[in-house]
């Protein structure tokens, strides 16, 4: 790998993007710019974006004077012109290391809630370059697995055999409308299928991406509104957990709110589904709330449990996930509970860099792996504005590097699996999980 720091990367004022010809990428651990270790860049993955930081100049390394520099214009001739930041979203199965590097101060108004993620471009292997490490090998969720030209008349056959479903009208739009992923896979009879169920939740999370205030960041999907029948979910859910390749449905999805206030509800469908089929596996994703409803669904044959958390810090969860009438005790007691029952139990740890590899996370990661026994995380990039995250978490030191925090578990828990998706029962426990990181 080249030794040099890739070139830092600004775009003009129509979104053209040039690369610097002398000043260096940079990266940010929280609020703080750091260099990128050449280790954590790698090559811009296939189907990733590159997006514009309006009104916020970017941050680059002077390696003449060997200082940051903020960069609010550039020189053509005799103009000058201001600049802004560039941001990658990568695609899924890769971590972030670094936040992009640029002047927030200006900035005018919230971020959309995507991930943003440190980017440059490496003259010697003629590509952009991201801060950034692979963490979850599994290709079916490539976009190119998606295309639409196929899925069209896969929905109005489906619809047609189950007239009057109400949640299969929900996955529906969901594919056509809102182009998710997994509820495409419903249509396509494989992989991993959505069963949203709740209308409501006991959090307020502030990167929630189903429901936002309007002075916030707006919801690119409507939540369902809805909570369906034992049967309706019967219905769309056995042909699939019969009849799909690596079959997996799964509770919880971006278009709802928290499906464990729908416990009663989803045990009676879990039990009903494996009382008529061993095959596939129903996977629970939940804020983990009401430990006595976990403990209902595992009685009711769930296979999997995901549990959604940004920090195992109490204040911090308290003070991104807001939540109403339980508290962060009753979450890890909910884990507990999962583990103790002999499921597959993983946390959907939601990272940002300069909160999650914070020294004070790192040792309160290592407590809670210890005290519960998870046997995954799936690391998830947190799709927010960081500077607004940043400011809420009161992230104002720089972390040990969301590298180094990898690595520091591997050591300590080498059981420990790491991933991005949900699983098949199939592969809990894959043969060589213990060797698994990296990628």
């Amino acid at each position: 790998m080249s030794q040099r720091l890739p070139k830092m990367l600004y775009a003009d004022s129509t979104g053209n993007i040039y690369d610097h010809p002398e000043l260096c990428m940079t990266g940010m651990n929280g609020n703080e710019p750091v260099l990128p270790d050449h280790m954590e860049l790698i090559p811009l993955p296939e189907d990733s974006k590159l997006f514009t930081m309006p009104d916020m100049p970017p941050i680059a390394w002077d390696a003449r004077q060997k200082r940051f520099t903020i960069l609010n214009e550039i020189r053509e001739g005799r103009r000058s012109q201001k600049i802004q930041a560039v941001a990658a979203f990568m695609a899924p199965g890769y971590m972030r290391t670094l936040l992009p590097a640029c002047d927030y101060s200006k900035k005018k108004e919230h971020l959309p809630l995507w991930s943003y993620t440190a980017v440059g471009w490496d003259e010697e292997r003629d590509c952009f370059v991201v801060a950034a490490t692979k963490v979850d090998a599994n290709s079916n969720w490539d976009p190119a697995n998606y295309d639409d030209r196929t899925l069209d008349p896969l929905v109005r056959a489906m619809l047609k055999e189950m007239p009057g479903n109400r949640l299969l009208e929900q996955l529906s739009r969901c594919a056509v409308d809102y182009h998710c992923f997994a509820a495409k896979n419903l249509f396509y009879r494989r992989w991993e299928a959505p069963l949203p169920t709740s209308p409501v939740c006991n959090s307020a999370c502030l990167g929630c991406i189903s429901l936002q205030p309007s002075e916030c960041c707006p919801s690119n999907h409507e939540r369902i509104s809805f909570v369906p029948t034992p049967e309706e979910i019967c219905e769309i859910s056995l042909p699939h957990l019969e009849q799909a390749e690596q079959a997996i449905v799964s509770y919880g999805q971006g278009c709802e709110g928290d499906p464990i206030l729908q416990a009663d509800t989803i045990a009676e469908a879990t039990r009903r589904l494996k009382l008529a089929t061993v095959r596939g596996t129903v996977n629970f994703n939940s804020n983990g709330s009401l430990p006595d409803k976990i403990q209902l669904l595992c009685d009711s044959g769930m296979d999997s449990f995901r549990f959604s958390m940004n920090s195992v810090r109490e204040e911090l969860y308290n003070r991104y996930y807001r939540p109403k009438g339980y508290t962060f005790s009753d979450v890890k007691r909910s884990v507990r509970t999962a583990k103790e029952a002999g499921r597959f139990t993983m946390i959907n740890y939601l990272v940002s860099p300069g909160v999650n590899d914070a020294p004070q996370e790192v040792e309160a990661l290592l407590q809670f792996i210890a005290d519960t026994g998870i046997d995954m995380i799936q690391l998830r990039n947190l799709s927010i504005d960081p500077d607004y995250y940043n400011r809420e978490m009161g992230a104002n030191t720089r972390g040990i590097g969301m590298y180094c925090l990898l690595q520091q578990l591997k050591q300590e828990f080498p059981r420990l699996q790491f991933g991005y998706y949900n699983r098949t029962k199939e592969n809990f426990y894959p043969p060589d999980y213990e060797t698994g990181w990296p990628l």
